[in-house]
């Protein structure tokens, strides 16, 4: 849970323990009281037998315990087990050596079972004991990575942000790129200065002529630092949209944190802005950079698209420059907000030198990214993947995809979080909009996913097609289930363990 909760950056993990008390406090070391009462042998002998029994009804818990992300043995976790396993040798050294009575056998007892119930707090300590570590260790390869950008004079430096879409351009962008150039991207969504310093430090060679590096926020300030870092001559925003509208506070500080990308770049620089996001075009730009603007609706744009055909095979369309150049692109992603990824990712292209048929081979090479709208088979069962991080905009345009196919349709999701005081309204109408799509419903987690059953209900869909489960793992038995012939199903989001009911 630490782990998983950015190993409480922004307090997330104190957070995570107010909001699960039952998790954190109601278990079995709750009888640990019970030493206190017990004479020195039955003591021992009603411990062993204890923890022993805890540790059955643990491990059988755990086993049927939805796990969808284990803990990562990270050297930074590996430090933490270090730093946790001094804490409790010198809470046990203090009552076993320095102040040893026999007579005490039960409050020594009651002693180490509190030290096991308070284990979540415990954890939290040896993570800001290991904080000063933290930072060296950071500090480190930081200045690694810092001084092997420094020697690569000649490399053309490339950010990507934005509320989403970010690693799908990213990916567009590098294998389009890569027609041409010797191009290298942040592998999956490493978007964080420790996912940047790991790409430089593990990844990047002298042979790279691109690098392009995806840049995440969860609030206001931290793109600057990244830039600052990679200090990039171009810079992609993908869309200012609500994701993380919780961290982040409003769409308006949304929108200054990500535009924190083109306010630092030099005057030769690049930004491939996307017209039709009124947040975009209605922002006061600080740097003198070269804007380009990338539209589907507006052809006064630098690059637009017009004539998109989508279908269940990939999406086609005719692609037009500002000097009368037009090409046909051809690819198999999914959805018309793909085409807003390409289309960024053509517009840069062109500008670092590409031609119109270099284009079109790297268009038409572009894989599928893992989790998003991404085609798998399920046995019989057609599969479109779109488990990571589902967002408003991303959710609404995943249905959309699934209505184009042939078929019968079902979807399965937990819903959308970190949308703050919207998260009601956004979640409720995306239950509207599977109304009209979807032959049936899974939804996935009770409490989290009523704003999604109200939806449904107010467009009056029929309950005996909506089907609650609080464990993903029952969802695909119950998918077979549901099968009949030629059928889609859309996985939509795949909430992290911490929202797990």
């Amino acid at each position: 849970m630490l782990q998983q909760n950015w190993y409480n950056d922004g307090n997330r993990y104190i957070k995570w323990i107010i909001s699960n008390p039952l998790k954190v406090f109601v278990n079995v070391d709750l009888l640990l009281f019970m030493f206190i009462f017990l004479k020195e042998y039955p003591a021992l002998i009603i411990f062993e037998l204890y923890f022993i029994i805890c540790y059955i009804i643990e491990n059988y818990k755990r086993n049927k315990e939805q796990s969808k992300k284990p803990l990562v043995i990270t050297p930074r976790v590996k430090r933490l087990y270090i730093t946790t396993l001094i804490i409790y040798f010198l809470c046990i050294y203090f009552i076993s050596v320095v102040n040893f009575k026999e007579s005490s056998l039960g409050y020594y007892y009651f002693y180490i079972s509190l030290l096991v119930y308070l284990n979540w707090f415990i954890i939290l300590i040896a993570n800001i004991i290991n904080i000063p570590i933290e930072k060296i260790v950071f500090n480190y390869y930081k200045r690694k990575a810092s001084n092997k950008l420094k020697t690569m004079n000649n490399l053309k430096k490339v950010a990507i942000t934005g509320s989403y879409g970010k690693t799908s351009t990213k990916n567009a962008l590098n294998d389009i790129l890569n027609v041409k150039y010797n191009s290298f991207a942040t592998e999956k969504s490493f978007n964080t200065m420790n996912g940047l310093m790991i790409s430089i430090n593990n990844k990047l060679d002298k042979f790279t002529d691109v690098f392009i590096a995806e840049m995440g926020a969860f609030k206001r300030g931290e793109i600057k630092p990244k830039c600052d870092f990679i200090k990039p001559q171009y810079g992609i925003i993908t869309t200012i949209g609500t994701a993380h509208l919780e961290s982040f506070g409003s769409r308006e500080n949304i929108q200054k944190g990500k535009f924190e990308l083109v306010d630092s770049l030099p005057e030769d620089g690049i930004a491939v802005l996307n017209m039709d996001d009124e947040y975009q075009t209605n922002y006061d730009i600080k740097s003198k950079c070269k804007v380009v603007w990338v539209s589907l609706k507006n052809k006064k744009a630098d690059v637009y698209a017009d004539n998109i055909k989508l279908s269940n095979k990939g999406t086609r369309f005719d692609c037009h420059f500002k000097d009368n150049k037009s090409v046909v692109l051809e690819t198999k992603l999914l959805g018309d907000k793909n085409v807003y990824n390409i289309l960024q990712a053509v517009a840069l292209a062109y500008n670092m030198g590409l031609t119109l048929e270099e284009i079109k081979i790297g268009v038409k090479r572009i894989k599928t990214v893992e989790h998003r709208l991404e085609l798998k088979k399920y046995g019989d069962i057609n599969i479109i993947d779109d488990a990571y991080n589902s967002n408003v905009d991303g959710s609404s345009m995943a249905l959309d995809v699934l209505g184009l196919m042939d078929g019968k349709k079902i979807v399965c999701t937990p819903g959308m979080i970190e949308l703050g005081q919207k998260q009601y309204e956004y979640n409720m109408e995306f239950g509207r909009h599977m109304a009209h799509v979807c032959d049936e419903v899974i939804l996935i987690g009770e409490e989290q996913t009523k704003p999604i059953l109200d939806g449904l209900k107010k467009e009056k869909y029929d309950e005996k097609k909506i089907h609650i489960l609080n464990d993903v793992k029952e969802a695909f038995p119950l998918m077979r289930k549901l099968a009949n012939g030629n059928t889609y199903v859309l996985l939509e989001n795949d909430l992290p363990d911490i929202f797990n009911e």
